[in-house]
């Protein structure tokens, strides 16, 4: 195993200029990309995890206060990041606390129409809110599909150039035999196998990272849509007497 590991490294080592330059720019892209690939699976983990804590809290608590507390302590959630958006902007638009209408106070009429700009103001909020969010999830992840690529073509060109070196040697030693030709090829052929070497683990990971995106992003969809409808029912339901 010590001698294979040693003689791929003397192939690369005698390998042209050009063949070393694209297998030191494979090895670069391979080396971001495994970053991403850990900094997101990390991220994601946890986005996960906390994201299923809060939307528990967020349900089994009746006071949307309680819920803003416990936001706070869920940094990696995007769930509960869209909710805090959310809760701050409903507070701009009056009391917010107990959800069914327990912290509508004063008993003063609010219009439909007040009603509705409340409502459609938090649309566009929780609306910004994803869209940042979205942003945030999907940020480094276009240079997987980047590195999938285009690291088998740039393997592919280091290819192509050394076999071309190798008949070039060829013509001039006057000599087609294996022992010429072979070591030139061999040293040439690295360099597909480390495009390969990128593309394989970025695409992999680039699928399953977008297929877990998307996964978040209907469950903010959805979280938005039913935190919606609860400051609608009961909150600015509540507080304008009834519909």
């Amino acid at each position: 195993m010590g001698a294979g590991k040693l003689e791929l490294l003397r192939m690369v080592l005698g390998a042209g200029l050009i063949v070393q330059l694209v297998l030191l720019t494979l090895v670069a892209f391979s080396i971001v990309s495994w970053a991403i690939i850990l900094i997101k699976y990390r991220y994601i983990r946890r986005a996960f995890g906390e994201s299923a804590q809060f939307i528990d809290y967020f349900w089994k608590s009746r006071d949307l206060t309680d819920a803003y507390a416990r936001s706070k302590q869920l940094h990696g959630s995007p769930v509960a990041r869209i909710f805090r958006v959310g809760y701050l902007e409903l507070r701009k638009l009056g009391p917010v606390g107990a959800r069914g209408g327990e912290a509508a106070e004063g008993g003063e009429s609010q219009s439909l129409g007040s009603r509705a700009v409340g409502v459609a103001s938090l649309q566009r909020t929780l609306r910004r809110a994803i869209n940042t969010e979205m942003t945030r999830m999907t940020q480094m992840v276009p240079f997987l599909a980047t590195t999938g690529n285009t690291t088998p073509f740039i393997g592919l060109f280091g290819t192509v150039w050394g076999i071309m070196n190798s008949f070039h040697g060829i013509g001039q030693m006057g000599s087609a035999s294996l022992a010429v030709v072979a070591p030139g090829i061999s040293e040439a052929l690295i360099a597909t196998a480390a495009g390969l070497a990128a593309a394989i683990p970025a695409v992999i990971a680039f699928n399953f990272y977008t297929s877990k995106i998307r996964t978040l992003e209907t469950e903010l969809h959805s979280f938005a849509a039913d935190f919606i409808n609860i400051v609608e029912r009961d909150i600015f339901g509540a507080k304008g007497g009834g519909r």
